[in-house]
C-alpha cells in the first residue's frame, strides 16, 4: 500500500504495523498459517531461500509471544500436525536451496 493512502475509515492511521489492531493482525496471521498450512508443497527450505524465514520461524516467534508454548506445541500449531510429522513429510534439501537460504539468512542479518 502507497504511504499516505488511508485505510478503510481510518483516516488518521498511521501506516505502520504497531498501529494495526491485533485482532486484524491475529487474523492475518491465522490465514497465513492456513494457508501455509494447506500449501505443504511450498517447503519450508525453499520459503527459507525466497524469504527467509519458514514454518518454522513462524512457531518460534509464537514461542517468543507467549513463552508458556513449548516448541513441539508451537510447531504443531503452526504446521497442523506433530513435528515428526512434518519433519518426515519434507524432502531433503539439494545444495542449491541450502546455498539460497544461506544468502537469504545473510540479507536478514543486515537487515537487523
Amino acid at each position: 500500500m502507497a504511504k499516505g493512502m488511508a485505510i478503510g475509515n481510518w483516516d488518521n492511521f498511521m501506516h505502520d504495523i504497531d498501529d494495526l489492531p491485533d485482532s486484524t493482525a491475529a487474523a492475518a496471521f491465522r490465514q497465513l498459517v492456513r494457508h501455509l498450512q494447506h500449501r505443504r508443497d511450498a517447503a519450508n527450505i525453499d520459503l527459507m531461500g525466497l524469504a527467509g524465514f519458514c514454518r518454522n520461524c513462524l512457531a518460534d516467534w509464537v514461542m517468543a509471544a507467549d513463552p508458556s508454548i513449548d516448541k513441539e506445541a508451537a510447531r504443531h500449531i503452526i504446521h497442523g500436525m506433530d513435528g515428526a510429522a512434518w519433519k518426515a513429510s519434507q524432502p531433503p534439501a539439494t545444495p542449491e536451496q541450502l546455498a539460497r537460504m544461506e544468502e537469504s539468512l545473510a540479507k536478514n542479518a543486515r537487515s537487523g
